[in-house]
């Protein structure tokens, strides 16, 4: 697993230059994407989750940011300011062999900008990454 100082340094070398980590951009949460995913439904229903992802982290707390980590992850929730508008970054990586690996990046605020939405749609992408890496290992075996 990663140690902090690690997390940081990746941390650093991704927010420094983010377009060129990040091809596809920054998602904003909107409520298009929020009724796509059918994550709109998912939010009204207030049902503890004891398989939900968001559980299983260690949490660095810092002013700049909470960075969140495990064998498989590493993200990092930064807080922001846009032009008088709170806005909350939050950052995922892959973690593979002692290295991370910048996925996606999403963006949300305004009436999306508060925890419940922001880990609702972090365990959304979380989900869909486990699922992508399942798939494409499973491709690899029967190769």
């Amino acid at each position: 697993m990663l140690n902090p100082v690690q997390l940081e340094e990746s941390f650093k070398e991704y927010s420094e230059n983010l377009s060129k980590w990040i091809h596809d951009g920054i998602i904003n949460i909107d409520l298009g994407m929020l009724h796509e995913t059918g994550l709109l439904e998912k939010m009204d229903q207030d049902i503890e989750d004891p398989d939900d992802l968001t559980q299983y982290f260690h949490v660095i707390e810092s002013i700049e940011k909470v960075t969140l980590f495990n064998e498989q992850f590493a993200i990092w929730i930064v807080p922001k300011m846009d032009q008088e508008n709170p806005t909350t970054y939050v950052l995922i990586a892959l973690v593979n062999k002692e290295k991370t690996n910048l996925e996606l990046v999403f963006q949300t605020c305004g009436v999306y900008n508060t925890p419940k939405y922001v880990l609702k749609v972090l365990q959304h992408f979380l989900i869909d990454m486990l699922d992508t890496e399942a798939t494409v290992t499973a491709i690899e075996k029967n190769q």
